[in-house]
């Protein structure tokens, strides 16, 4: 009895493992940087496990926005997803710390603070559930509109988007007066062809990948918001994966979201040179201007701290992190 039990053991160890694929969707359109990125890491990691660990990607929101996505995750029918962080706010709600209006001032603040917290933010969403393969960089969001925005004042006027759910946003605008209309991002271009809105916040490289460049005629050349996203698969179907695959897995999209997050700011340099050549402008608000858009935010702050947003603790080594780099 005790051979028989041992011969099958030695055989169920010598078969070969079965092969698994996991399913990830994102908004990201095909053809950009970051699916290029997706698609080389994937090739990569078929041929590295033998065929045994394959991803199938599904680009374009053909599996709707990250709240349905999210939604799908859950349910199995999807094992992952390349979200923005705004996606995981019911979730992990410190994993858009990053996201405050007029957080950082430039790059270096961002790199400075990013360098620290990220490892804290990958950890809040494993505990969560979700095995983040790192935090990528977006950009930063600019106000564009078929108007020049210089002035507070000037936004008021316009009819401008915000994401779907996205309750730092929804804040900030209705701390300055602004009653913006909630739409998906699948939605905006329609919006903007229709009329629905004429202004949104955007990356260059965004508003060039979404054809949103293609209806709107102003920049307003101060950045507002600090767009990042991240790659993840759950905890659970990571499981079903054998050590050494796991360990295939997360080399290469460790690898392929520093890459991502390197090609990114490099991509917005040079989408933000398209579209000036292309003719739309870039307007520069005064000191005076930019001094009354921050008391506004100021406001804007307090308001979704007291909503619990993220935690005291993150918030303040967040700003404890920004005190120091400011101080040397």
């Amino acid at each position: 009895m005790l051979r028989t039990l041992l011969f099958f053991l030695s055989l169920a160890i010598c078969l070969p493992t079965q092969a698994a694929t996991l399913k990830i969707a994102t908004l990201l359109p095909d053809g950009t940087s970051w699916m290029k990125a997706m698609r080389a890491g994937a090739k990569e990691i078929e041929q590295r496990t033998a065929g045994r660990l394959k991803l199938r990607i599904y680009p374009g929101g053909v599996m709707g926005n990250d709240k349905s996505v999210l939604r799908k995750i859950r349910i199995g029918q999807l094992h992952g997803g390349v979200l923005s962080t705004s996606s995981f706010a019911d979730i992990y709600g410190d994993i858009q710390v990053y996201s405050l209006p007029f957080l950082f001032r430039n790059f270096e603040e961002v790199d400075y603070v990013r360098k620290r917290m990220d490892p804290l933010l990958i950890d809040g969403l494993s505990k969560a559930g979700y095995v983040s393969f790192g935090l990528s960089e977006g950009g930063f969001v600019y106000l564009m509109s078929q108007y020049p925005i210089n002035r507070v004042n000037d936004l008021r006027k316009r009819k401008v988007w915000a994401p779907e759910g996205d309750k730092i946003s929804l804040i900030s605008f209705k701390s300055m007066g602004v009653t913006p209309i909630q739409l998906p991002i699948t939605d905006v271009l329609t919006g903007l062809q229709t009329g629905l809105i004429d202004t949104i916040g955007a990356s260059p490289v965004a508003a060039i990948a979404l054809q949103w460049h293609t209806r709107i005629k102003y920049v307003t050349d101060q950045p507002i918001l600090y767009l990042y996203g991240t790659l993840v698969i759950t905890k659970k179907s990571l499981a079903r994966l054998s050590r050494s695959d796991r360990s295939i897995l997360n080399e290469v999209l460790t690898e392929t979201f520093q890459q991502i997050n390197r090609d990114t700011r490099k991509d917005n340099g040079g989408a933000r040179a398209a579209l000036a050549s292309q003719g739309i402008k870039f307007v520069h608000p005064t000191p005076e201007d930019m001094e009354n858009w921050r008391s506004h935010v100021r406001g804007a702050i307090e308001k979704i701290n007291q909503q619990d947003t993220y935690s005291e603790v993150m918030m303040n080594q967040l700003q404890k992190h920004l005190s120091d780099f400011r101080g040397r």
